[in-house]
């Protein structure tokens, strides 16, 4: 299963893109849709909260399948950490939300996950609170990969590559600050210490301790070191996961505080 993601600036344009590769053949429930809050007056009434509250599984679970959403397809109302209030429309909507950090009701199987990008969640998150919407098409083989990115690009959606370079951006001035006041060349480092940053955000490791995450940090620091063997890349990936796991508690921080 291959994964072709596209950011939308509205959720028009994603619904209508949406139509688009279910008609030329993806099925409905292999198309994820994410926007922004709560697309469905239905859902109003029920109560969405926190993953860290209790009965947020009960809460989420009751609002799965109470609603249709795009073509007969599932909706589902949630509030992720960092984000805010999103809506997945699609049948593996909750195996995403899951991914995120919202509790969906019981344990998700991993053929639900399977074929999701862990590594991609923050960006897609990232694209939300900007207002964005974000599809999700799982394919088969390369001609329906094909077939989608045509249907994206028709449709104006941004690449998850171009957004992650967006997101990035975002950040580059306040990290190079950081890492400089630390006496680190941010300009030789910059590609390690970003490798640490995003592989804190990964879906599977982010909100643990840190010593809960230290096995998965060793391992993903020793997969970049065998990739760039001549290369000083301990110190400034280390940082950079360090900075990382900050960067998304003060995102979790603000949305409770909103």
């Amino acid at each position: 299963m291959k994964t072709v993601t596209g950011v939308f600036r509205s959720r028009i344009d994603a619904e209508h893109a949406s139509e688009i590769i279910h008609t030329a053949g993806v099925p409905t429930d292999k198309i994820i849709l994410l926007t922004p809050g709560n697309i469905n007056r239905e859902l109003e009434s029920v109560p969405v909260v926190s993953a860290e509250q209790p009965g947020m599984g009960k809460a989420i679970g009751a609002v799965l399948g109470a609603a249709a959403g795009l073509s007969g397809a599932p909706l589902l109302a949630a509030f992720i950490p960092g984000v805010g209030l999103i809506t997945a429309v699609g049948l593996l909507g909750a195996a995403v939300l899951g991914v995120a950090g919202a509790s969906v009701g019981g344990k998700l199987e991993n053929s639900m996950t399977e074929g999701l990008p862990e590594d991609e969640i923050f960006v897609y998150e990232d694209a939300l609170r900007k207002g964005r919407s974000v599809l999700i098409a799982l394919c088969e083989d390369d001609q329906s990969v094909n077939r989608v990115r045509e249907a994206f690009n028709t449709e104006g959606a941004e690449s998850v590559d171009a957004a992650r370079e967006q997101w990035w951006i975002g950040l580059r001035s306040a990290e190079q600050e950081h890492y400089s006041a630390l006496k680190g060349s941010f300009t030789q480092d910059e590609k390690f210490y970003r490798l640490g940053f995003e592989a804190a955000l990964h879906a599977r490791t982010r909100c643990k301790e840190y010593d809960q995450v230290m096995n998965e940090m060793n391992a993903k620091l020793e997969e970049v070191q065998r990739q760039y063997p001549n290369a000083n890349v301990e110190q400034p990936f280390v940082k950079g996961y360090e900075r990382g796991r900050d960067y998304y508690q003060t995102l979790c921080d603000e949305s409770k505080a909103a």
